[in-house]
């Protein structure tokens, strides 16, 4: 039974958007877009992203985010979902009166559909690396050939990584099938982590950018944290845990400003093991087969191709070189992020534009440094429109950054070597917090040695 109480105007019933908001949980799901209320309790199981977003957007109006991941064709959809009710006090903010018009020229300009043939380039490149890498590795001898080997095998990866986030993102191919098979093969094949994996957290972090309980991208105890509201031991709503900030978090997070670079080195075993986590978790997972599949052919032809080198020091430096080129990537979805604002609680639909301006941060390269950032460096841009290809990013970065000046938020576009900067001081700065005994975290015999001559 319908719990709201609908005024009647005409033929037209209303509710409010306080009795829009009852309808937040798994079961009972009301999105509103663009003023019309839509239950989407039933097809959040067939959402193709996921049901995450549907979730932590229920019970408000989504119009922006519809908007931003949507095509035009998504909109025929709606109507099976309607449930007669409008939304009496529905507003649209000067913000999101100028994004919705920049996104419509956009459309009418086809920037969506003119993805060039960065696709086809890109998977040229990884094609031909991995045919030197094979041959680096099988035909020569030289410990040098094989160190340079596992160096092109790591920028294989970073590019193989930038096919499957467009085709995740966009139709890079030419037909839905020819897509999935390009995520199926850059993404699980190539690279050793699922694509449903990468989906799942990756649109949560689109939708919650940088909130410090729902954006998984910053949920990295015990390791980091780029926030002291992180040593709250605050819950999880993306993994549904606590995040708890022990003893071992504080003695980790005290020097992470020191550990980052390092751990990016090796970040590439953390993804391997959340891939594996999800895969075999009892959570409803996309073509699950398909992903594992996937997974099983990179652990035979990697593996396999580590093993033909002599000995088994070089294999281990094989493995940590390629790991170590990849920390580029690593580092620098890290840039985008980690010294921007935070926040706590679920992401709020009526303020999409301010929250991505907010937590994002673009790199300033040169446009024949494109290849290497994969379109990634214009982080805000793609952020406010994921289905734009890559190649357009930079054509349409003044239009968002006057747009941003318009309305006094901020556009921050820092160099790689300022990025780092900017994120190592978060990162200090959050350390030498955690280093403060005075917050009531129980002690161990670790700590107190380490810290017995401060």
């Amino acid at each position: 039974m319908c719990i709201v109480s609908g005024s009647m105007e005409g033929e037209k019933k209303y509710i409010t958007s306080e009795e829009l908001k009852q309808h937040n949980k798994s079961g009972d799901l009301w999105i509103s877009i663009q003023g019309k209320v839509y239950d989407v309790s039933d097809w959040v199981k067939e959402h193709p992203g996921g049901d995450t977003p549907l979730l932590n957007l229920a019970g408000q109006d989504v119009t922006d985010a519809f908007i931003a991941y949507h095509p035009g064709t998504a909109w025929k959809y709606l109507d099976k979902l309607f449930t007669g009710y409008y939304l009496e006090d529905f507003k649209v903010s000067e913000v999101s009166k100028d994004y919705r018009r920049l996104y419509s020229e956009f459309a009418k300009l086809g920037l969506f559909e003119k993805k060039g043939h960065v696709a086809l380039y890109s998977l040229a490149s990884v094609a031909f690396l991995f045919c030197i890498v094979v041959y680096g590795v099988l035909w020569c001898r030289s410990f040098w050939a094989h160190m340079g080997s596992a160096a092109l095998l790591g920028f294989l990866w970073i590019q193989s990584a930038f096919v499957g986030h467009d085709s995740g993102h966009y139709e890079v191919m030419l037909s839905r099938r020819f897509n999935k098979l390009a995520q199926f093969i850059s993404g699980n094949c190539l690279t050793g982590i699922s694509i449903a994996w990468w989906k799942w957290t990756h649109n949560a972090h689109h939708l919650a950018c940088n909130s410090l309980d729902y954006d998984p991208d910053l949920q990295h105890i015990p390791v980091f944290a780029v926030s002291t509201c992180l040593f709250d031991s605050i819950r999880s709503y993306f993994y549904g845990r606590k995040m708890n900030f022990d003893p071992l978090a504080r003695f980790l997070v005290s020097y992470q400003h020191l550990t980052f670079y390092p751990v990016m080195c090796v970040a590439r075993v953390n993804l391997y093991l959340q891939t594996f986590l999800l895969l075999f978790s009892t959570r409803r997972v996309p073509d699950r087969a398909l992903n594992i599949m996937g997974i099983l052919v990179f652990w035979t032809w990697f593996p396999l191709l580590v093993s033909y080198l002599p000995d088994w020091p070089e294999r281990v430096i094989f493995v940590l070189t390629s790991f170590t080129v990849t920390a580029l990537q690593h580092i620098q979805f890290c840039l985008n992020h980690f010294s921007a604002n935070v926040y706590l609680g679920s992401p709020n639909g009526n303020d999409w534009f301010e929250k991505q301006t907010s937590g994002t941060l673009d790199i300033s390269c040169s446009s024949w440094m494109d290849w290497m950032y994969g379109g990634l460096q214009f982080q805000l841009e793609h952020h406010l429109f994921p289905r734009l290809p890559r190649c357009q990013l930079r054509r349409v970065s003044p239009l968002v950054r006057d747009l941003c000046k318009k309305h006094n938020l901020p556009y921050r576009s820092l160099s790689f070597w300022e990025a780092n900067k900017s994120t190592i001081r978060t990162l200090r700065t959050a350390a030498l917090q955690a280093r403060d005994m005075t917050n009531p975290v129980p002690k161990n015999l670790v700590w107190e040695a380490v810290h017995t001559h401060g």
